[in-house]
């Protein structure tokens, strides 16, 4: 039966969205737009519109930019899902209940869905969707029981203040709709909040801040949209500045550590496996459950802060051991002579091959990928898959763990790698920009390029930079390889990642940016509007020193047309 999740009355025009989107990245977040340059539906809009999706995919900072849009009146009216979906639907919730702004949101069957999708416009009320012949009762969402605690009652009784009674309000909300039976404890919170992707995210945070919101886990910030420190001497703007500042400063006012990484598991202490945990940015989600073993569902901006006011989320999807199982098994054979470009293409077409259900990745037994490895195969799969996580058999620690009965299969082959190559490498030879550190650079991946860099110069007409954690940044300046890299002509940044760049740190004049992110080179065309090559970390060094991106594929990448 249709499901109403968020109920509003509205009607118009129906977009149906042939695949998932993630709205931060994909959606120009003033007019409601889709910019993502690999989805279906490039070019069109989702304001006033009744959006139907499977799911959405990508960054939790899309609830984020729906607030924004429903600020800016740039809306859509309602979001209609096939699957479960969080993100977008806390967006619309907070929208609702914080600022008054109505998104309905429904959940329909498949048959529903398909059937629905033929019809042009739709009309929905508290009970009924109406399109053309179509029109279906709507059941309200959460009538199942959710077992509170004392502790619990005692936030939504306004005990703890109004802004931690707001906070738990939505973690009851969204945990009745998810079917959850209770909620449960977490360990600590990683904020993806502080990124200012829409003045409606300071706007946000400076409520719950002012009325007198504090954490009570340890909680942890996500790369923000300025280098902190820095950002005046580097040119920009100053109320962008000041209001991406001021973002982070909220969030540090209400407890959190300003730990400005968009890769929390680099920080020292790590999550452990079976650890409980509420962590916002899809890379860090996927890397916690995937190859940490923690547990955290892929929670969305706002839900986080809630979280960390509370302690508290809801006992549902992968916090539930059932729900980690793969639905889904890839087999891909390792090519002869993979460079490490192979981990984020592998990933990104992972999730192509997955979008809406967790995989296990077979036939790499034996390849032994490091941890940098395994951080560029979470960050792209999480780009074009909406799951939580994946498995890879041999390698990651819950691999072994059966399938669902309902698995099925499918296989990547060295078509597949070509293809996605060239749709990666559109743009020209001549690169202007090298663009590392999506997600933040490790250490141990400054120190090899500082080896590729080693007795060269970036050359005078590229700008190469990296971007990386605080903590990173203290450990390569101790170590001396940061002196190495900037010997070398390399810029680094910290505080700020690739996907909340702006000019003039982004270079104004740069057209063609080399990079090699799965991630980056997925979003980047849309985030920035310029064209993108790809390759591996020597192939990036190469462009660097030459201002040419290769001229054709690796050996290992079949050199024909996709």
């Amino acid at each position: 039966m249709a499901t109403l999740i968020v109920a509003a009355s509205v009607q118009g025009p129906l977009l149906v969205c042939d695949e998932g989107l993630s709205v931060w990245g994909g959606v120009h977040p003033e007019t409601g737009e889709i910019i993502d340059a690999h989805h279906p539906q490039r070019g069109r809009t989702l304001a006033g519109h009744i959006v139907m999706m499977p799911t959405s995919r990508g960054s939790c900072t899309g609830s984020g930019v729906l607030l924004g849009l429903a600020f800016a009146g740039a809306a859509p009216r309602a979001l209609i899902f096939r699957e479960g979906e969080d993100i977008l639907t806390l967006g619309a919730l907070v929208a609702r209940r914080l600022f008054g702004h109505d998104i309905a949101v429904l959940r329909l069957t498949s048959a529903e869905y398909d059937a629905l999708s033929r019809e042009a416009s739709a009309t929905i009320t508290e009970s009924r969707l109406e399109a053309g012949g179509l029109s279906l009762p709507l059941e309200t969402a959460g009538q199942g029981a959710l077992a509170l605690t004392e502790a619990d009652q005692a936030f939504l009784d306004g005990q703890h203040g109004v802004a931690a009674q707001q906070a738990m309000d939505i973690i009851v909300t969204m945990a009745r709709t998810q079917g959850a039976p209770a909620l449960t404890d977490v360990s600590r919170v990683h904020i993806d909040g502080c990124i200012y992707a829409s003045p409606a995210f300071l706007t946000f945070a400076r409520a719950m801040a002012d009325k007198g919101a504090r954490v009570r886990v340890p909680t942890t910030m996500n790369a923000i949209s300025v280098d902190h420190a820095n950002w005046r001497s580097q040119g920009v703007e100053a109320g962008f500045g000041s209001a991406a500042a001021g973002l982070a400063d909220a969030y540090v006012e209400m407890g959190a550590k300003p730990s400005f990484t968009c890769a929390p598991y680099l920080l020292a202490d790590p999550p452990m496996q079976g650890e409980d945990i509420a962590w916002a940015e899809s890379n860090a989600v996927i890397y916690a459950n995937s190859v940490l073993g923690a547990r955290t569902v892929k929670h969305a901006d706002f839900m986080d802060l809630c979280i960390a006011l509370t302690g508290r989320t809801a006992q549902a999807g992968v916090y539930l051991a059932k729900n980690r199982a793969s639905r889904r098994i890839i087999d891909v054979a390792m090519p002869a002579g993979a460079d490490d470009a192979f981990w984020p293409m592998l990933g990104w077409l992972a999730g192509q091959a997955a979008p809406d259900r967790i995989p296990l990745i077979r036939g790499l037994e034996d390849s032994q990928p490091s941890d940098d490895d395994l951080k560029a195969l979470c960050a792209a799969f999480g780009t074009t898959s909406a799951a939580p996580m994946l498995h890879v058999s041999g390698i990651t620690p819950e691999a072994a763990m059966h399938p669902s009965a309902d698995a099925d299969t499918r296989r990547l082959g060295p078509a597949d790698f070509t293809r996605l190559w060239h749709d990666f490498n559109r743009g020209p030879a001549q690169v202007d920009l090298v663009a590392l550190g999506s997600p933040h650079f490790s250490a141990a991946e400054c120190s090899a390029f500082a080896d590729l860099m080693a007795g060269a110069r970036v050359h005078p007409s590229v700008s190469a930079i990296i971007t990386l954690g605080r903590g990173t940044l203290a450990a390569i300046g101790a170590s001396g390889v940061a002196a190495r890299l900037q010997a070398a002509g390399v810029t680094i940044i910290p505080d700020l990642c690739w996907c909340s760049i702006s000019e003039p740190v982004f270079p104004p004049q740069a057209r063609v940016v080399m990079t090699n992110s799965g991630k980056y080179a997925h979003y980047a065309p849309g985030l920035s509007g310029r064209t993108v090559r790809f390759g591996a970390l020597a192939q990036c060094a190469e462009a660097a020193q030459t201002g040419l991106a290769p001229a054709r594929p690796p050996g290992w990448i079949a050199h024909g047309t996709p």
